[in-house]
Parts: C-alpha cells; structure tokens; sequence
C-alpha cells in the first residue's frame, strides 16, 4: 500500500533517533535469531476509540495538543513497523464521533460527493490498516451515515454481531462478519509463508438502546460471546492459521450476563481465539487499571492466557502484540506473546515522543480548516466564566447552562399538550470533569463571547433532547443512583479520604435542577455504578423539596433530558414507557439556540444542591491544577498540592444548604423552534412501578 511504500521517506533524522532513545526494541525472544524451521514473529497493532481526534489538535481550546492525535500515533506505528519483519494494523471502532471535526462532517457530509472520502479514511488509507470494525459511536449519525462513510475505507471491515431486522428476526449480518486475510510473513530464516489470519468484529449490543432512533426495525444485535462461539470454528473451517478478534467492548470482572456490554473477560474462553484487541472502555492494557482482576496476567499481557491490548482512546497509545508463531504438522500454533501500549505522550516529563507526519496533515487540511471555522462562530455572549473544575463536588455553571436550555425547550414544546401543566425539571452531568481522560479535560470559557467550540466543549456528545415523565418517588432514586459518584465518608476519622469514586463514570452523575437536595457521603451507596440496587436500606439523597415543601412521592414531573438516559436507564424510565417527547434537536443545538436567543447569559449556578456536613473528616479530591486559579471567594475549596498523572488534590468543606426556593430560569422567553417537530405522546405512560434492580446501561 502507498503508507507501506511512501509514507515516510523524509521523515527526520532527529525524530529517528529520539524515538530510539525512548523505546527499547522488540521483545528479546521476538528478535532473536531462531533457527526453529518455520518460526514467524507478528507483531500485530491497535488503535482503538479514536472519536475524531486525527489531529494533534483541541478545536475545544483552540489550539495544537501534544496529548493525541492519529497524526502523532502514526509515528509510533512507523516506528513499531521499523522494529520487525512482520506487523499487521487495526482499528477497532468509535472513529467517527467524538469531536467537532466529526460533526462538521456529519453536518456538511462534504465526502459524499462524488468521489469524496471521509478525513477520518483519507488517513487510514494511507497509515495501511489491514482491517477494522465498527464501535457503538459509529451509528450515532444514523446508518446511511455510516454505510456512506465507510464506503471511503480501502481496508475491509468486519462486524457479526449486528444484523438485519426483518419483521423482528435477525435474517443476516448486516456487515461482513469476517475475513480470512493472506498475509505474507518472512521467517526467521528469512523464507516466505503465507499466513492467513482470521478477523472478526463485534459490537456492544446495548447500540440497540442507545441509538434506537436510527436502528430500531432495521437491525437487531446478538450477544458478543454466543457469536463469537457461532462463527470462530467456521473461521477455523476455511483456513484460519490464526484468529484475532475486534472486539469494542471492554473488560469487566463481574459475572456473565446474557447481551452483556463489557464482555472481554468472557470473551477470552472462546476457544480458538489467538488476540484480542478491546476498547470502548478508553482504558490501556495491559496496565495497573487492570490489577488484581480474575484472569488478567499483567506482565504477558494476557486475559485468561490470551494474548489482550487495550489502547486506550484518541491516539494516546498504540496497542502492541508480539507473537511468536511456530509451524508444526502443517498448522500454525502461538508459543510466546507480550503485550505493552506505547503512548503519544511519555509517562515520565509529559513531552511528545514523536512529532506529526505532515503527509498526513496535509491529506486532511481542508477539513481541519473548515472544522476550525465552524467552531469559531459566534453565538452570544456570557457574563461570567464557565468551568466544570469543581462540578462533582458543588453545583456548577457548566451543567446550569445545559439544564437551563434543555428546560426552557422542553417547556416550549409541551404547551397545547397534556403535559403542558406538569411541572418540568431538567437533569445534566458533568460531561468534562478529568477522571480517565486527564487532568486537561475540563471545560474552561472565559467570560466573554460564546462560540460553538465552547458549546461542543460544555456538550460533547451528538444526544437529542428527550423528556420523560417521573414521579417525586422515583426522582429520589435517579438521584441515589447519581450519588454513587461518592465513596463513603468516615466522620470519625482523622486521616485524609478521598471523596470521588473514579469507577463511577462523570457522565452519569446527574444534577436534577428544579428541585434542591443535599447529599450525605457518609451514608453507603445505594445503587452501583450500573444502576444495580445495592443496600436497600442506604439513603444519601437528604431533605429533598419541591417549591420549598418535602417533595411528594406521587406528584408527577416532567424531567428533560436527553435520549441516552431516557431509552437506557431504568431509574430515568423506570418502566420502559416514560419518554413523552422525543425531540429531533441535538442537546447541542438547544444550548446553541438559547444563548442565541438571550444574546448574554448569565451562567451562575443556582446552589440547588450541595454536599451535606460530614463532621471533622479530611475530605480531598482531584481537579486540574488550573482550578486553583478559580478559587477566589470559594469558602468550601482550598487547594492542597499536587497529584499524580497531571492532576492537582484540592480539600473540601461541607457546603451550606441548599436554598428552599428553586432559582427560576429568567432567560430565554422566546420560543424554541425545532428542526422538525417533536415526537410527544398523546396518551399517558403507564402508572408507575417501584423502581426495579436490573441494571441500566452507564450511558452518556
């Protein structure tokens, strides 16, 4: 292919030799001069989870990043290439949402002119993927979005367990479920074999529940295990010497369930299976994420003596697997693996380890540019700054902005219906609040004039607006369950304790404005992270009012949000019928339309809800180090010291309670206009049920 044979011809002597001092060679036993008759070492390498982020750019802040980018892994995939006789390339999914410049595609779709390919492609194709498949994100834009995209790929793409729903039967797969690829290897004789390997892709199946707008009636899904176990001995039937699987799905050491989202632990005992290269979950394996789980052998690699690689997200890391195969009676058999991830950024001084390859630059240059004009439009103007440092620990304008907008056209769009007169509340989460993604992922807006790049940076992700219809009750468990982003606090003692959950995802922690609440971290959680019914007996959420009264178990309330929470989580929609209006608007857009309409806001929080006392406890927790420079006037926050991986520990004091009277939302009279008109039910969901233990998608 031209990456293979031009790609890098001219690329720096200096990058060269840097890139020297920063990694050692192949493993020793892959380089090693093994005269066993038909040894091949294959080096096989993953991205994974890229959403958008092909160039070494943040479109949020506006400027270059050293941190990711495809164009700054690609360097470490030359370099990994350079270190072995034989290598193979993959990438296992969520590329085409994620980031601005994926949504100035899928806005403009520019590539579906004649002849046109997708950025995203128009560098693949050149970087020499050997294959890859498809991730949950990728169906976020509809599949006509897709199939158009993915006709740009000149390296074929595997998916078998999404099929074509006909009258509710699955009747075939939807994308090719496999390919055996002919890949020619170089012994360590130096003698030719031709090596054919197996791939195979699988989805999460939940990609039912979180984009069933676009897929419902037209595929259905199966679970990634039982698949895996229908089509790897047919793959073993027509040849296969080796299998790899494309598995987006990550690896969760809990017990098997049947469609589960993360089932790489389970995956792993298919027999046949040769290498797994994982995702979806942005994390890297093998790494200390991964400690003390059932199966995982750290120091090979492995998940339950298969050769495993997460490469984490965005270009950070590429993932590597060194295979040591040996032929013997005519078929192929792995002796030796080692798996690592290489990263963009060195884990040691933070410094880029290698710089951009401007071929690859320069094949997206137009697009790039166009994203960076779309994203500095204006749309309005805000009085004060707008941050997301602190919005885990007290309530924050990041999320009021968001659950301003969403009320305001929720509101609109109920009047002349039968919800018209219910009272209408409005859930948000901290989308950008550090966690896995880094200590530079926070959302940060000067005061000043309001772009689209700083309303994707308080939005990233393409939801629609829904709203559905809950009672006082089960309101009180939304926000039980939203409070497990909180470990328990001891009171009596006098050590530090660090306050946040990092295996409860940001995304799901929900602040409900309209109504005020406080939260006792000293209590024990009531629900996991997955929505699970935990203690029945635990209760966190305290004093939770209404119009400054107790709230009432069986009043009914219209809740805006968005439609990931609404098809996904059973406290959101506790019985599957509680969604009266399914909006055909981004909850981006919305934001964009009320600050439109109000020309300037003010995005203040209104301090509905607040950390209860926990006594004398040293409660801490971590932000970025820029957060420091926000603390003025804050009397709960002082800053500490700095923390590992770029973070900075700051201390925490119990809030002061919430006020008894919801702020009201003074912005924004004018109507909202909608695309295309609401979906708004005519008739009433069902009465409502107590609120259920089955687990909920952890949806964004």
């Amino acid at each position: 292919m031209l990456f293979r044979k031009n790609w890098f011809k001219g690329f720096t002597a200096a990058v060269v030799t840097c890139s020297l001092l920063v990694f050692s060679a192949a493993p020793s036993w892959a380089a090693s001069d093994s005269r066993d008759s038909g040894t091949v070492n294959l080096r096989i390498m993953e991205t994974t989870d890229i959403h958008g982020a092909l160039m070494n750019y943040d479109y949020y802040s506006d400027k270059e990043t050293n941190e990711y980018g495809l164009v700054s892994t690609a360097s470490l995939i030359q370099k990994a290439r350079s270190e072995t006789r034989n290598s193979m390339l993959f990438d296992n999914g969520d590329l085409l949402q994620g980031n601005p410049l994926d949504d100035y595609m899928a806005r403009n779709k520019t590539f579906e002119k004649e002849g046109g390919v997708h950025p995203v492609y128009k560098m693949m194709n050149l970087m020499g993927y050997d294959a890859a498949t498809v991730g949950n994100h990728e169906f976020n834009y509809g599949l006509d979005f897709l199939d158009k995209s993915l006709k740009g790929a000149d390296f074929p793409y595997v998916n078998a367990n999404v099929y074509v729903d006909k009258e509710g039967q699955a009747t075939k797969n939807y994308f090719t479920p496999y390919q055996i690829l002919d890949k020619t290897v170089m012994d360590e004789k130096g003698e030719e074999h031709t090596l054919k390997v197996g791939v195979i892709g699988l989805v999460t199946p939940q990609i039912m529940q979180w984009d069933e707008a676009n897929l419902k009636d037209k595929v259905v899904t199966k679970d990634i295990v039982e698949t895996a176990k229908k089509f790897i001995p047919q793959m073993k039937t027509e040849g296969a010497d080796i299998i790899v699987v494309l598995a987006h799905t990550g690896y969760e050491d809990v017990p098997q369930t049947p469609m589960m989202e993360n089932a790489v632990k389970y995956l792993s005992k298919v027999d046949g299976i040769n290498a797994i290269l994982f995702g979806h979950a942005h994390k890297s394996f093998p790494s200390s994420d991964f400690k003390d789980m059932s199966g995982v052998d750290l120091d090979k690699g492995t998940i339950n003596g298969v050769p495993a690689v997460e490469a984490s997200s965005w270009g950070k890391d590429l993932g590597i697997i060194d295979m040591s195969l040996e032929k013997k009676n005519r078929e192929w058999h792995v002796i030796d693996s080692q798996s690592q991830v290489r990263p963009v950024v060195s884990t040691t001084n933070q410094a880029a380890q290698f710089i951009p390859d401007f071929k690859l630059v320069d094949a997206i240059k137009e697009e790039h540019q166009g994203t960076l004009n779309y994203v500095r439009q204006p749309v309005g103007t805000t009085t004060a700054p707008i941050t997301s440092y602190f919005a885990l620990v007290q309530d924050d304008p990041s999320i009021q902005i968001v659950t301003n907008a969403q009320k305001w056209y929720v509101q609109n769009h109920l009047k002349g219906t039968e919800y018209e007169n219910l009272p209408v509340l409005s859930a948000g989460a901290p989308f950008k609040a550090g966690g896995r993604n880094g200590a530079e992922y926070y959302t940060n807006i000067p005061e000043g004039t309001i772009a689209i790049k700083n309303v994707s940076d308080l939005y990233v992700y393409p939801n629609t607006v829904n709203a559905v219809e809950v009672t006082g009750a089960e309101i009180q468990e939304w926000l039980e369950w939203s409070a497990g982003q909180f470990n328990r606090i001891d009171p009596s003692k006098t050590e530090e304790q660090s306050l946040i959950n990092k295996d409860f995802p940001t995304y799901n922690f929900d602040v409900i404005d309209g109504v005020n609440y406080q939260i006792d971290v000293t209590q024990p959680a009531r629900y996991d992270a997955k929505g699970t019914l935990i203690d029945s007996s635990a209760h966190r959420i305290k004093d939770l009012q209404y119009n400054g009264k107790a709230i009432d178990p069986a009043q009914k309330f219209i809740v805006a949000t968005n439609n990931y929470r609404a098809s996904s989580s059973k406290l959101a929609n506790p019985d599957g019928k509680r969604i009266v209006m399914a909006a055909p608007d981004e909850s981006r857009q919305v934001v964009i339309d009320y600050i439109r309409t109000n020309g300037t806001i003010n995005p203040s929080a209104d301090g509905n809800w607040s950390i209860a006392p926990f006594g004398q406890a040293k409660v801490t927790f971590e932000s970025s180090p820029d957060a420091k420079d926000v603390l003025a006037g804050n009397q709960q926050i002082s800053y500490l010291s700095s923390a590992t991986d770029g973070f900075a520990k700051y201390s925490l004091k119990a809030g002061a309670k919430p006020s008894t009277a919801t702020t009201p939302v003074k912005e924004a009279v004018a109507p909202a206009k909608a695309t295309a008109k609401p979906a708004v039910k005519t008739a009433k969901p069902a009465a409502a049920k107590p609120v259920p233990t089955t687990k909920p998608k952890t949806s964004k």
